[in-house]
């Protein structure tokens, strides 16, 4: 009988303990499975949009895959081998306008220096590659993607480790890029800070971390946590900086530890190449001329690939695979694309007109035509264009002035006239068209030319272009920009380009121009101002006729008064 009892007593006991975990097991159910049934509908949700893809860019499907699809850099590319894929690389600034593969040739260049006989850089060397103007930071150190952090216990998210009190370092792009190439894109865009900061890895290629809530005596701490606030996060990497900006835009500190790169402007038949080719990968047919009209307002290759683009969408909606001249006409209106200058030079021997150099944009050469009127006068000069202001002075510390280009006619007018022209007898006007903008010193040369033409009327050759600055002794001095110049000069259909000796250089003998280095300017005046026999032949087809009744008119006022 006892033992009945004691048997009820036990299975009711068990029953209400198997009531009671049945209902704790349940009221769990109710709980903790509701987040992770939203966290499986969430992943399910996040694979379906993973799942969805457009069709690919076009920009994405031209994109230079070896070096021989970057057109118009391969100076630029040769520098970058040269400091990239040797036994110690170096960091490297590059140059350049948008949209010419500055990006795309350094991740091809670390490629090849993984392919070198002793290259430091191993087979997995990674290329990380961030964009300087979106690298945000935290002043309080809680994130900085790219020189790393301490995420701190006391902020949200700390985890398990937070919970135990212990810091915990986060790596950021300059540690991610160990042993590999840092990119950073429009680096000359990066915050100070960032900029001071990045300073600092470079010289002791490591990052050195801290907090408040770290002890090195904690036990607690993992061990490889005390070893990084010990010794630093290891960021041994070579940086590669891409800027638009100008040199002396960019921070001498970080150019001091920098080799510097120039990628230069396509030019309109290059920008041509790259729409013919981004035309054929997109599965439409263009003409050259198209082709060619595409390269006269198109910029970059991103500009041409863009106007190809949007050509092939119209030709799509007419159900055509043929790309219409009419329709890059409309693009280009459509899009307010502006034309470029032509550079093709006007070669013929004209009286009063010279062709000279300067450099624009990115390092970029141009020509551009010099032009003077003299009239029987007293001597008064007059110099107009773009050749009001420049800048003078270093890198650190620019002025602003007037522009030296009168100052640098004087000079001129002064030699002339020692040389034996009447400068006093003729009033000079000396103008710059076009809109270049103008350093004075580097035109000496030329404007020299073209006012002894215009005071002779004797013809300049159409054929020579001319840059150097001139002295009061009539000694032509070196000037910048020469190789550029020479290119210019080259692309423009010239066959000679009269440079100061001082800037000769071996490699402007090999090109198809032919480069004469001169000392003085009589042999500029010499080279340049074509016989007087063949004056007569020129000057009907070049001069100006003036009126007759200005004629009569200037005779008039000059008359004396009786």
């Amino acid at each position: 009988m006892v033992s009945a009892v004691l048997f009820v007593i036990q299975l009711i006991v068990t029953v209400v303990v198997g009531l009671y975990f049945y209902s704790q097991l349940r009221q769990q159910k109710k709980t903790q499975p509701a987040h992770r049934k939203d966290s499986g509908h969430e992943y399910d949700k996040l694979q379906k949009m993973r799942a969805l893809k457009l069709s690919e860019p076009l920009a994405e499907r031209v994109r230079p895959a070896t070096f021989k699809d970057i057109i118009g850099q391969e100076d630029g590319i040769k520098s970058l081998k040269a400091i990239l894929c040797g036994k110690n690389p170096q960091h490297v600034l590059i140059y350049g306008p948008p949209g010419i593969g500055k990006t795309c040739a350094a991740r091809l260049v670390l490629e090849a220096a993984k392919q070198s006989k002793d290259s430091p850089f191993a087979a997995n060397a990674p290329f990380i590659e961030m964009d300087a103007t979106c690298v945000r930071f935290d002043e309080r150190s809680i994130a900085d993607p790219l020189i790393g952090s301490v995420h701190d216990p006391i902020y949200q998210g700390a985890g398990p480790l937070g919970v135990q009190g212990i810091p915990q370092p986060k790596p950021g792009a300059v540690s991610k890029a160990h042993g590999g190439v840092l990119f950073l894109d429009e680096i000359g865009e990066l915050h100070p800070i960032q900029m001071n900061k990045l300073l600092k890895v470079l010289e002791d290629r490591k990052v050195m971390l801290d907090s408040a809530y770290y002890s090195p005596d904690d036990m607690n701490v993992p061990r490889y946590i005390h070893d990084i606030f010990k010794n630093g996060l290891p960021a041994d990497f070579r940086l590669v900086g891409a800027t638009t900006r100008s040199p002396q835009d960019i921070p001498p500190a970080l150019r001091s530890r920098c080799m510097e790169v120039f990628f230069r402007a396509l030019e309109p038949d290059e920008v041509a190449d790259i729409a013919f080719n981004a035309a054929q990968r997109a599965g439409f047919s263009m003409s050259q001329e198209d082709a060619q009209m595409v390269g006269r307002f198109a910029t970059c290759g991103r500009e041409a690939v863009n106007i190809v683009q949007m050509c092939a969408g119209l030709a799509q909606l007419e159900d055509r695979k043929e790309i219409h001249t009419r329709d890059v006409e409309w693009v280009v209106y459509s899009g307010h694309y502006a034309a470029r200058p032509d550079q093709r030079a006007d070669t013929e021997n004209r009286i009063g007109v010279v062709h000279g150099l300067a450099i624009v944009g990115s390092h970029q050469g141009a020509t551009m035509e010099i032009e003077a009127v003299a009239k029987p006068g007293t001597g008064i000069l007059t110099i107009t264009g773009i050749v009001e202001e420049e800048e003078l002075g270093t890198e650190g510390r620019k002025i602003k002035r007037k522009s030296t280009a009168r100052g640098s006619l004087e000079n001129v007018m002064t030699l002339l006239n020692a040389m034996g022209y009447h400068t006093k007898d003729y009033d000079l006007h000396i103008n710059f068209p076009g809109g270049t903008p103008v350093d004075g010193p580097s035109a000496g040369v030329a404007m020299a030319v073209v006012a002894a033409s215009a005071m002779t009327g004797r013809p300049v050759d159409g054929h020579v272009a001319v840059t150097g600055e001139v002295s009061v002794r009539g000694l032509v001095k070196p000037v910048g920009g020469v190789p550029g110049k020479v290119e210019a000069a080259e692309h423009a259909g010239l066959t000679t380009v009269l440079i100061p000796a001082e800037n000769r250089m071996e490699r402007l003998e090999h090109t198809t121009i032919e480069v004469v280095p001169i000392k003085t300017l009589s042999e500029a005046l010499e080279r340049m101002l074509l016989p007087e026999e063949v004056v007569s032949s020129v000057q009907s087809a070049v001069l100006p006729q003036v009126p007759a009744a200005i004629l009569a008119a200037e005779e008039q006022t000059a008359a004396p008064q009786s």
